[in-house]
């Protein structure tokens, strides 16, 4: 039995999945009767991890927003991995909405995940490492409480607890 467990505390969002649920919801808008005869849009910049909704109004692009969103949930992509970045006037009197993919664990949001760590004083190490919070200890349950301790920080990213040994 090893003397040190460890794990990684990610947040990571399957690509692959967010095209294919790009593409049900595009066949989905396709075949609605409130988007016939409408421009109605849906791009996925995969470089940029940007979503861009083009529709006619704004309750078309509220619609949009739902579609994309509940095709992600069924495809195991959790809505906080989705932010809306900005919703401007296009031409032709369109509506354009950008959405960013949140799959990166970014600093702020590491340190955080640090300090609620330190500060609830299990026994534990976190460290960060690049993207990812490294997590050892010498108890499987530190570990696991550190689990239960991250899922309730309630931060706006879909995280992934990954590498378990």
């Amino acid at each position: 039995m090893a003397d040190e467990h460890s794990f990684d505390i990610s947040a990571s969002v399957d690509l692959m999945e967010v095209k294919n649920a790009i593409e049900t919801s595009k066949k989905e808008v396709g075949s609605r009767f409130d988007f016939k005869g409408l421009k109605a849009e849906i791009d996925l910049n995969e470089k940029d991890k940007t979503i861009t909704l083009l529709s006619s109004s704004d309750s078309k692009i509220d619609a949009l927003k739902d579609i994309v969103i509940s095709k992600l949930i069924k495809r195991d992509i959790p809505p906080v991995a989705i932010t809306e970045l900005k919703r401007e006037n296009a031409s032709g009197a369109n509506t354009k909405c950008t959405l960013k993919l949140n799959d990166t664990l970014d600093s702020n949001n590491a340190k955080k995940i640090t300090k609620a760590i330190k500060d609830e004083k299990l026994k534990v190490n976190a460290s960060i490492r690049g993207e990812e919070v490294r997590v050892t200890s010498k108890s499987i349950d530190e570990l696991q409480a550190v689990i239960k301790l991250v899922k309730g920080l309630n931060l706006e990213l879909p995280l992934s607890f990954r590498n378990l040994k």
